[in-house]
């Protein structure tokens, strides 16, 4: 029991890491009957200015879509919520079983619930909504901005999913996230009146509908352990990726891979870093596309379905100042390569479709007291779109946080 409840401390200290959290994160300890429960969570104001166009996301991350070709765009934003806002609870059967339920208020665009965690674990076996398998937090740079730096470590999101741990080893298959380009078809056709996200002609009267399907879960992989000053993790994923209208029957196999490591250099700075390589599988290659992950496929002239590949990485440094204080400095990047279906289905048909997402990322975190952090970060996005479109843009952010 004792080492249970020593796991669960470890883990939460490491996503409070993430989320650029200072300061010991502490929960409601009590006992139902023999049931140990753990309540807890924080409040947090997330506040944000940019300078240049509005790329403001719910809890105020910076986002990339639409910052391509942006010169033009109003500047001057200014925006506060506390969405990012949380609580949870964790509880610890009399038979060592631990089951927690976690949510937020990022659902529907911000202010609603939205489930994060969602799960029981027993001997090793996980089943339920939890982060992937394929994702690790060690080479994550401590950002204010709630979704990050591009480039880190796999998905660096929740999923459903059926895990299998044991010691630093974990399998897992987990619902498929995936998207095919052209996977759509036409039901209705009339006058040409515009293009879509995908450049596609939208006709007055059309209406199109995903073709694409999923036939097996995602199977991944991951090893992550830590020796001395050095934690690592390394992970790899296969899924299969496929369409059908009705007439075509296609299917891919797509893969992904990642490295990820942080080392500590003396008692006051670490550097940590990731690397990610996909085929067929850029929904795992973190804020790529318009945001989050980009296609993983497209289907050419002949009806067959072609994978993308991709890559992309981060790198930073944290330094503790003593007294509750940090900085830290993290830069990533993410490249998707269109090459082959730009000329396989012509260059207007993915111009406007995002090759390379990049940022620079550097805060100050000061904890005042135990449990409440403040902090200030500088951030430098920037976007290329495959036909030479490109944009940037400045933003400040602020961040308050009080735990439980």
């Amino acid at each position: 029991m004792q080492s249970n409840k020593l796991r669960m401390a470890i883990r939460a200290t490491a996503a409070v890491a993430v989320l650029g959290v200072a300061g010991q994160a502490n929960a409601v300890n009590f006992n139902a009957g023999d049931y140990e429960m753990n309540l807890y969570g924080y409040g947090r104001l997330n506040a944000s200015y940019d300078i240049d166009s509005d790329q403001a996301l719910s809890t105020r991350s910076g986002s990339f879509d639409g910052l391509a070709g942006n010169d033009d765009a109003p500047d001057g934003h200014f925006g506060a919520d506390a969405f990012q806002s949380r609580i949870g609870l964790t509880t610890m059967t009399p038979q060592g079983v631990k089951i927690n339920l976690e949510g937020d208020f990022r659902g529907s665009g911000g202010g609603s619930l939205r489930l994060r965690h969602a799960y029981g674990e027993y001997n090793g076996i996980l089943m339920g909504q939890t982060w992937s398998n394929f994702n690790s937090f060690v080479g994550n740079t401590s950002t204010l901005d709630f979704d990050s730096l591009p480039g880190l470590a796999g998905l660096q999101s929740r999923t459903a999913q059926a895990r299998y741990t044991s010691g630093p080893l974990s399998v897992s298959l987990e619902d498929p996230q995936a998207s095919i380009f052209g996977a759509t078809e036409v039901t209705a056709a009339g006058v040409v009146v515009g293009t879509d996200a995908n450049g596609d002609p939208i006709f007055a009267g059309r209406t199109t509908s995903s073709t694409q399907k999923d036939s097996l879960p995602t199977l991944t992989a991951r090893l992550e352990d830590s020796a001395g000053g050095l934690s690592y993790s390394a992970a790899v994923l296969a899924h299969q990726i496929g369409y059908d209208d009705g007439t075509n029957d296609e299917s891919s196999v797509g893969f992904a891979t990642f490295v990820a490591a942080k080392m500590a250099l003396t008692d006051m700075i670490t550097i940590q870093g990731t690397l990610t390589y996909t085929d067929g599988a850029n929904s795992y290659l973190y804020r790529s596309g318009e945001n989050f992950g980009a296609d993983s496929a497209y289907i050419d002239g002949s009806g067959d379905v072609e994978n993308l590949s991709g890559y992309g990485g981060s790198v930073g440094a944290g330094i503790n100042l003593g007294g509750g204080r940090s900085i830290n400095i993290g830069y990533g990047l993410v490249e998707v390569d269109w090459d082959d279906a730009e000329s396989d289905l012509g260059a207007a048909e993915v111009a406007d479709e995002s090759e390379t997402n990049s940022a620079v990322m550097a805060n100050y975190q000061w904890t005042p007291v135990q449990n409440v952090m403040m902090g200030v970060e500088y951030q430098f996005l920037q976007r290329d779109n495959v036909d030479g479109t490109d944009g940037d843009a400045n933003r400040i952010l602020f961040a308050a946080q009080y735990n439980f």
